[in-house]
């Protein structure tokens, strides 16, 4: 150590030496409101979520499909937006995991279950109720799967559909069914039933999904990415209905695609549900958790 930082160093401890006691308590208490209100940021993002899906309900109830949609859809860029902001304010916490989940149960278990009820099979009768019940019960195991396997899982794969996934994909085929002015009740009640039953069964599924987590938006991208992300962009601008059909469609026949690829996702071990209980409660202690939304999410 040379001579000039020995005198920084001194300089440093005789200015800790002569603080006033009590100055890292009273800067606790002037930052502590702020660290509250930084905390309420991505709890205010999930409680909007939730309202859009439980107004998306309330919009299916009345036979208005096209908004019923368009909420879901608004509950699907909450998902994605509240996980992330905690992450950039560092405002990550236990109940904030788990608050999420409960939105997303809501918003892309309930609330696109009763969108397809009411828009394609309530015909069916009992069976419709049947089918999307199972869709409500498929989505909440899956989240209830993440929840307990976060903490021992790929984080570049999820495993099994997504529960926004799924739910993308049905609010995306009543807007593309709107847009393109399809009035065909019969064949609509035939293809939206095995596909309710489908996403039911891919989200409690081993089938591995792709996950953008790992993505970060200073690494440098291909130019032919680009070239994709800037027709995607112009298509949702032109057609919007359509292109969010096709993104969740794109995204729900991926992992069938990994799959046929000889992807698999291996089984956690046994004692996985308590080595994830006893990492979130670590992360806890320590003030952070993790979070799937980064729904949110998600699943």
């Amino acid at each position: 150590m040379n001579g000039g930082e020995a005198r920084r160093g001194f300089a440093r401890r005789e200015r800790m030496r002569l603080a006033p006691p009590g100055l890292k308590a009273r800067r606790e208490k002037m930052t502590e409101p702020l660290r509250r209100g930084v905390f309420v940021v991505p709890a205010t993002i999930t409680s909007l979520g939730l309202l859009a899906g439980f107004y998306s309900l309330i919009s299916s109830m009345n036979a208005h499909f096209e908004l019923a949609a368009t909420m879901i859809v608004v509950a699907f860029v909450c998902d994605g937006l509240d996980g992330r902001v905690a992450r950039l304010s560092r405002s990550t916490s236990q109940f904030g995991v788990e608050y999420d989940s409960l939105s997303d149960v809501v918003a892309f278990g309930v609330a696109p279950a009763g969108l397809v009820y009411s828009w394609a099979i309530h015909s069916l009768g009992s069976l419709g109720i049947v089918i999307s019940g199972l869709f409500v019960v498929g989505a909440a195991l899956r989240l209830a799967r993440f929840n307990v396997q976060t903490a021992v899982t790929d984080k570049r794969r999820f495993t099994g559909l997504p529960v926004p996934g799924a739910a993308a994909l049905i609010a995306g085929a009543v807007l593309a069914y709107s847009y393109f002015e399809i009035d065909s009740p019969r064949t609509l009640c035939v293809v939206m039933a095995p596909t309710t039953l489908g996403l039911a069964a891919l989200m409690i599924s081993r089938v591995p999904y792709p996950s953008f987590k790992t993505m970060t938006p200073h690494r440098r991208a291909q130019v032919e990415l680009m070239a994709v992300v800037l027709v995607v962009a112009a298509m949702l601008f032109a057609m919007p209905q359509f292109t969010f059909f096709a993104l969740a469609f794109a995204y729900v026949a991926s992992g069938l695609v990994l799959m046929a690829r000889g992807e698999r996702m291996a089984k956690p071990p046994v004692d996985a549900p308590s080595a994830a209980a006893e990492s979130a409660q670590a992360a806890t202690v320590a003030g952070a958790t993790v979070s799937e939304h980064e729904p949110a999410g998600e699943p």
